[in-house]
């Protein structure tokens, strides 16, 4: 029997809706197709919390699953808004229910602040494309969601606000010089919560579509210096996903193998499965 996963989105329609007309997918079905990929007879659900009535599990429908995964979203977590405290009550709920869980990006932030941490908007400004750099820390470099990554990497990335207040049952197990909180495990409640401020799930091809809709920002902000520019990058990043062989590319932009091939790329994933997810099962079959 398949492994069963709650893919949790982070967008309202809207922003789900330009993703799809986009890229073909919204982010939570996109993040399904890569689970899959992983575990090809996995099945996932998808949870929509941002919107206003939607159909969310209860603790039991929680408990059923064998893992949980969030995905980013466009939203801010100060803002506090209906759509906000929803998905931080859900986050609650998944604590509780002691199912395996695992973030990308707004995924972090949201177990964060679900266990009394705080994000605000980095103080060192946005991280666009490339988490460069990224760096476990000690206890990070023995830890199973890391496992197999090299001592220094890089991963797809696009944020601007970060952990900046540590949950009380927290350990930082990666970061890097934009976001000291690249990689962490938080405990509450008696779950266990991985995640990463970085994107594993994220091909090139899906991250050019999002820089591609944010080249006014890429401008303003100065990582490029006119918008041309900044379309001239969005597409040199989705040929190269589209290629990985072309290195004039790859040395162009200083991406390597970490990004360039999906099995390293989406290491935490597959660490998380592995790690996480397997072992819950097996010890509740067990039970």
């Amino acid at each position: 029997m398949g492994l069963r996963f709650l893919v949790v989105e982070g967008n309202t329609r809207d922003a789900r809706q330009v993703h799809r007309e986009s890229y073909g997918l919204t982010p939570s079905e996109s993040y399904a197709e890569v689970i899959q990929a992983i575990e090809r007879e996995a099945v996932c659900d998808i949870a929509l919390p941002a919107d206003e009535g939607a159909n969310l599990p209860d603790a039991a429908g929680l408990e059923s699953y064998d893992g949980i995964v969030l995905t980013g979203s466009h939203l801010n977590l100060y803002d506090r808004t209906p759509d906000i405290l929803r998905q931080i009550d859900l986050m609650r709920a998944v604590y509780t229910s002691r199912t395996p869980s695992f973030g990308s990006c707004w995924g972090l932030q949201i177990a964060a602040v679900a266990a009394d941490g705080d994000v605000r908007p980095n103080p060192l400004g946005r991280e666009v494309g490339i988490a460069r750099k990224v760096m476990p820390t000690d206890v990070g470099r023995t830890h199973p969601l890391l496992e197999g990554r090299p001592a220094v990497y890089d991963a797809p990335a696009i944020h601007l606000d970060a952990v900046t207040t540590l949950p009380g049952d927290c350990t930082v197990l990666a970061g890097n010089s934009v976001s000291p909180v690249q990689a962490a495990e938080i405990r509450q409640d008696g779950g266990v919560f991985w995640g990463v401020q970085y994107h594993p799930e994220f091909s090139l091809g899906e991250l050019a579509v999002i820089l591609n809709r944010r080249t006014d920002i890429l401008v303003r902000e100065g990582f490029c210096r006119t918008k041309e520019d900044a379309i001239a990058y969005a597409q040199d990043l989705a040929a190269l996903g589209k290629d990985p062989s072309r290195f004039d590319l790859a040395w162009r932009y200083g991406i390597d193998e970490e990004i360039l091939d999906p099995q390293r790329r989406t290491r935490e994933i597959r660490n998380f499965i592995e790690h996480r997810v397997k072992t819950g099962k097996s010890a509740r079959g067990r039970a």
